[in-house]
This record gives C-alpha cells, sequence and structure tokens, in this order.
C-alpha cells in the first residue's frame, strides 16, 4: 500500500474542495497537515518548487502543496503569488481600489500544485491551472480568500457567488487538480 500523500494546508475548506475535485476514485489517500513554511519569493514555479522540496523535508513522504496566484493584467501579473498578503492588508475593497486608474480590470487566476514523491532524488511535478476573469466589486460570501471579487470569464457571477460544484468545475485549481489526477491515474504508484 502505498504511503499517503500530505497536502500541506491548515485550510479546512480548502482540502474540502481539492477532494471534493479528485473525486472518489483518485489512486492515493490524502491527508493534510499544516506546515509554516517560509514565503518564497519569485515567479510562481520557482515558488512552487522551493515550497514543495521545503515541505518534503518535514513530512519525510510523498507531499502536495498548492500556490494560488491572482494575476491583474493591467499591473503586468501583480499581485500575483503575494494575493494572501494583499488581501489580507487592504482586503476585498482594497484589490478593487488597486485597479481604479486602470480600465483593464481582466485578470487570471492560476493554480500551481507541486507534487513530490518524497525521494528527493526525484523531480518535482508542477500542474497549473488557469482562469481568465474580471476583478469586480466583491460579491458573494466572504468566506474564501478573493472569490468575492473574481468573476471568470462567460459567468456573471463571481467564484463567491457560484454553487460550489459550478466553481470546482471551472476554477484554476480545478484545471491544476484534473492535471495530477491525470498524472496519478495513469501512473497509479
Amino acid at each position: 500500500m502505498s504511503k499517503p500523500i500530505v497536502f500541506v494546508t491548515g485550510n479546512a475548506k480548502k482540502l474540502e474542495e481539492i477532494l471534493a475535485i479528485l473525486g472518489k476514485n483518485f489512486p492515493r489517500e490524502v491527508r493534510n497537515q499544516k506546515i509554516d513554511l517560509p514565503e518564497y519569493q519569485g515567479e510562481p514555479r520557482d515558488i512552487s518548487i522551493s515550497k514543495c522540496k521545503a515541505a518534503m523535508e518535514v513530512v519525510k513522504g510523498p507531499v502536495i502543496v498548492e500556490d494560488t496566484c491572482l494575476c491583474f493584467n493591467a499591473m503586468k501579473g501583480l499581485p500575483g503569488p503575494y494575493i494572501k498578503w494583499f488581501l489580507e492588508k487592504l482586503g476585498p475593497e482594497g484589490l478593487v481600489d488597486m485597479l481604479t486608474t486602470w480600465q483593464d480590470k481582466s485578470a487570471e487566476a492560476v493554480c500551481t500544485f507541486a507534487y513530490s514523491s518524497g525521494n528527493p532524488d526525484d523531480e518535482i511535478i508542477l500542474f497549473e491551472g488557469k482562469t481568465q476573469g474580471t476583478i469586480v466589486s466583491p460579491r458573494g460570501p466572504r468566506d474564501f480568500g478573493w472569490d468575492p471579487i473574481f468573476q471568470p470569464d462567460g459567468y456573471t457571477e463571481t467564484y463567491a457567488e457560484l454553487p460550489k460544484s459550478v466553481k470546482n468545475e471551472i476554477s484554476h485549481r480545478s484545471k491544476a487538480l484534473e492535471q495530477l489526477k491525470n498524472y496519478f491515474m495513469k501512473n497509479a504508484q
């Protein structure tokens, strides 16, 4: 029997969403563990790899980390991987206010999962999903990050307003997890 994969998060809602997207047929057990990892700086892919290596050192086994970015096109991709800190300091309204002077309110939500088998000699594998959308005044519940201000292209609701089942089909996270799921279905270990 394979060791469970440790998903590094202390966020119960994120774990719930991920398990729902992976579904009951995912070939490996996924457990979560809260680990305080350093906040790396740089490009999203480099951040994901660094986080995964650090988590692997703690877990000493198979591990998955996630890095999520919200990239404002008018700001050439910022706040990007620093969205957590911008949201914490400014709140949803403050994020919207950042785009006041720009006509372009388009944005890209990016999710990168990094997986390590737990063997330091193995390559870290990345799975990236992207969803295009628009930054709008906050609408809907405020219980999941910046969901109230991100309206995906083709929808009139924000992530926060959409039923979870719909969000879980179209989100940047679901696109990245679909790649991860396909990898494990092909390489059931």
